[in-house]
């Protein structure tokens, strides 16, 4: 019969009562089971997965099972288990029998081998034993070294055996009940004689897969004092150690003492909890017991000691009773201290914590916290879903504690920063400088008409915080700078094409014509300017700054009794009566249309350096036919102008001179001023299309910068509140 090297079935086998199970068995990526069989390294399934080639095992589908197999040489046979602590692993090997008819022929017979020359494996002397088995049995066994015997005790280190049975010895017949006889080398603990095993073939049945035989194994075949000195040395791990092998060949590797798991992998070797461990003996204390890396410390509690290192048992303290007390006392009125020294910590905590909350108070109704929560109670609170009261934490958060680096730009009344809220949504908050009790009511103003806008063109307010001395405002971020900035900023030669200029001029007139028109109830800006238009990465203007803003009811005439705005932008109505109208945002952009025309600011300087306002000397050159001459040169040359886009800049100067009229009651409403901008853009949006250069809107789009220089406060502020403020270079 074919000699078969045997196939081992693994199952890690505990190198301690409390080996840790989550505790990996097997080199990264490589499998460390088969079936319901554990591998663990140096054994392994695959390439690259075990020690060398005596270590490599086969995982295989057998009788619709998954079996584990010794991959060596020969693979057919199941094994059992191994132990990583002892170097010794089970297989099942299949066993020698013969098996007789009635008068004692032979009728079949099997010869068990077994040779482990070249792999790790020897065949245990201390754990096997020789057994023949069956009537008129006469067995032998041989093996290598000249080793031949009967049923006797098996040498140390065999490699090879062959057991036999001597089938000439068989009488001339066979009980009919005991036709076979039987021959194996297995492990000693494994069979007990019973007589029934020698019934008909039950013995074989029983043993169909082979009986259990025991194996010692190593990794290396030096001794542990020249081992260390070989490249191919396997206990060079952290926390592993070297170990002989009990049968006097070889050396193992085991996990230093306090330290479980593979002594063969990486920080295989795990520290021990003693003190969790859950078999009390192995690590005894009777007292306190506290881990350590590789070891415990035991300790008895107050009162009691042990004269064993261990604190296996601690015994009542022999001191006498009164030097006890004063331990007691001493013990006593230290905790007493510590509780003192903590309550009196805590109750400080608190105080500053009650403090804290008065201070933010106190700071909440001085910015007119509780006059804006009044408001919103008397108003429709669905209209203040998307509003939000901050708290004095969230701005430090958003802005870095306010870091000087996300300074947006500063101005007369604050100072802006860039923040982030949660959700990663970027806003501009604005920090005002102090504000006394009298721009108490005007600062809660601002809120509630900002609040109740929601238009794409203008701009959002989310939220306030009042919690702090120093009251701030949280708007919608617009990226782009100013319109003030884009048409008089540091580069002037910058071309900004015409529709760019229309669209501007067109959406910001929608954004008046809602709130004259569509908010509830309708508000007027006040304080209408090329600055208080915002332009975001795409140029959609967003109007912006509501300082001076007014809520009106209908048919209800407003009185200003302290003007407001900026001059240059001013309803000379407004400044004779102080009666503030629709009319009067009308004329403001009336102006801020002639900037977009002209890309002068309100009051500007000629070439014999006289000062000039925008409006005047626009409204003189109206009259006499010659208005072409103050606009800007990009628009009114020849070279980038055609006819018809001649014609719809002096449609708009028209629209300009009707918002200039020095009588309300002759200027258009804005809702008349945007329709009629709009249908300009429609009757002749292709002639623009034709006469616009695409490389030129290309550089305008394609460059931020061109519209976003000078300062940035203006986008996000309370500003301009003085009577007759004076804007730039006036």
């Amino acid at each position: 019969m074919e000699r078969i090297l045997v196939l081992l079935q693994l199952l890690l086998v505990g190198a301690t009562a409390n080996a840790a199970a989550s505790t990996n068995i097997s080199l990264p990526g490589c499998k460390d089971s088969c079936g319901d069989i554990s591998i663990p390294y140096p054994f392994g399934i695959g390439a690259g997965c075990f020690r060398d080639e005596g270590f490599e095992i086969q995982c295989k589908e057998v009788g619709g099972k998954t079996k584990a197999f010794y991959g060596g040489v020969n693979s057919s046979l199941g094994a059992i288990d191994i132990s990583l602590l002892e170097g010794r692993a089970r297989m099942l090997k299949y066993l020698s029998y013969a098996c007789y008819n009635k008068s004692g022929g032979l009728v079949e017979n099997q010869t068990s081998y077994l040779n482990l020359s070249g792999v790790p494996f020897t065949i245990s002397a201390a754990q096997n034993k020789f057994t023949a088995l069956g009537c008129d049995t006469l067995a032998y066994i041989e093996g290598d070294k000249h080793y031949e015997s009967g049923c006797t005790s098996i040498p140390d280190n065999l490699v090879y055996f062959d057991s036999e049975l001597y089938t000439n010895y068989r009488r001339r017949y066979a009980p009919e009940n005991y036709p076979c006889s039987y021959a194996f080398v297995a492990d000693k603990d494994s069979f007990t004689f019973n007589s029934l095993d020698l019934v008909g073939r039950s013995f074989l049945n029983k043993y169909e897969d082979g009986v259990p035989l025991v194996m010692d194994w190593v990794v290396g075949s030096e001794r542990c004092d020249t081992a260390p000195h070989n490249a191919s040395y396997a206990c060079r791990n952290i926390n592993s150690v070297c170990v002989n092998s009990s049968s006097g060949q070889g050396y193992l590797c085991n996990c230093s003492e306090g330290y479980e798991g593979n002594p063969y992998l990486q920080d295989g070797c795990r520290d021990i909890n003693e003190c969790d461990h859950p078999d009390p003996d192995k690590y005894p204390c009777k007292g306190h017991c506290s881990n350590t890396e590789g070891s415990y410390n035991c300790s008895c509690p107050p009162g009691y000691h042990s004269n064993d290192p261990k604190k296996v048992e601690c015994n009542p303290d022999p001191r006498p009773a009164k030097l006890q007390l004063w331990v007691k006392l001493a013990l006593g009125i230290g905790i007493g201290i510590v509780l003192l020294l903590v309550f009196l910590f805590g109750t400080f905590v608190e105080r500053e914590k009650r403090k804290l909350a008065r201070e933010k108070e106190r700071f909440f109704q001085k910015n007119g916290g509780l006059l804006l929560y009044e408001e919103i109670k008397s108003k429709d609170s669905r209209r203040w879903a998307s509003f939000k009261i901050f708290e004095k934490e969230e701005m430090e958060k958003a802005t870095n504690n306010f870091d000087n680096n996300l300074i947006l730009g500063r101005g007369g009344h604050g100072t802006v920063y860039k923040g982030t809220l949660e959700g990663n949504i970027t806003v501009a908050i604005k920090k005002s400088r102090m504000i006394d009790e009298s721009q108490k009511e005007e600062f809660v103003k601002e809120i509630l008409i900002l609040s109740q806008i929601n238009h794409k063109n203008v701009v959002k307010l989310l939220g306030c915080c009042l919690e702090v001395e120093v009251p701030m405002l949280v708007y919608e971020f617009v990226s782009n700078g100013t319109l003030h900035d884009c048409i008089h900023g540091k580069n002037q030669q910058q071309f900004i094409p015409l529709d760019i200029r229309f669209r501007i001029a067109i959406e910001s007139a929608e954004a008046l014509a809602y709130l004259h028109s569509s908010a509830s109830p309708p508000i007027l800006h006040g304080d209408v300017k090329s600055s208080n238009v915002l332009l975001d990465e795409n140029y959609v203007p967003k109007v912006s700054d509501f300082g001076a803003s007014t809520l009106v009811a209908l048919d209800e005439t407003q009185f200003a009794t302290i003007i407001q705005g900026t001059c240059g932008y001013l309803d000379p109505e407004y400044l004779q009566t102080h009666i503030i109208t629709e009319k009067s945002d009308v004329y403001s952009f009336g102006v801020v249309l002639l900037e977009l025309l002209t890309r002068k600011k309100v009051f500007w300087f000629d070439d014999s350096k006289t000062e000039k306002s925008l409006a005047s000397t626009f409204l003189s050159l109206l009259k006499e036919g010659r208005q072409m001459e103050v606009f800007d040169t990009q628009l009114s040359s020849g070279a980038r102008v055609g006819e018809g886009q001649m014609e719809v800049l002096l449609e708009v100067s028209y629209i300009a001179k009707q918002c200039l009229s020095m009588t309300g009651e002759e200027r258009p409403t804005m809702k008349e001023v945007a329709e009629e901008l709009q249908k300009l853009k429609k009757f002749n949006q292709h002639p623009w299309e034709q006469h616009n250069k695409p490389e030129e809107l290309e550089i305008l789009l394609g460059d931020s910068s061109a519209c976003s220089a000078g300062d940035a406060t203006g986008h996000y502020s309370l500003e301009n509140r003085a009577v007759l403020s004076i804007e730039g270079g006036r």
